[in-house]
């Protein structure tokens, strides 16, 4: 399953190497969330593993950015106890876009304007289904 979120780069680890065949950089994202007019901070610890390592070089901390990871979950036991570790494995990070567009008043569900510094092809359009289309005269 893949997933993205986008926040501000808090933390940014350096490459810890586990054993000689696996290394891991771990960092933190900073997640704002409005709800009901109340803001409400979250902190995402994440890793990126092996060759991905490098993904984060060219990012400062405070920077926005675009993580597109999965969720990895691991269970083990150790003296008759078993124990559930769970990772967000990123696989890319990308700047975040400044200033994308916003949900138009007035503007029909699933649609935003297309800002002219964003591809056409990025999804930001309405483009309904024929099901979902009003043909009707009245």
């Amino acid at each position: 399953m893949s997933l993205e979120v986008t926040g501000k780069l808090l933390v940014k680890n350096p490459t810890q190497v586990v054993s000689d065949k696996f290394k891991k950089r771990e960092f933190v994202l900073e997640l704002a969330e409005e709800i009901n007019g109340n803001t409400y901070t979250n902190f995402a610890k994440m890793q990126l593993v092996q060759q991905k390592c490098d993904i984060l070089d060219k990012f400062n901390e405070g920077d926005s950015v675009k993580v597109s990871f999965n969720i990895k979950g691991n269970r083990w036991e150790k003296d008759g106890k078993v124990n559930y570790i769970t990772n967000l494995d990123a696989w890319r990070i990308e700047p975040a876009m400044a200033g994308a567009p916003t949900q138009s008043a007035g503007a029909p569900a699933g649609y935003a304007p297309v800002n002219a510094a964003q591809p056409a092809n990025t999804g930001n359009f309405y483009n309904p289904s024929p099901e979902n289309v009003d043909d009707l005269p009245f």
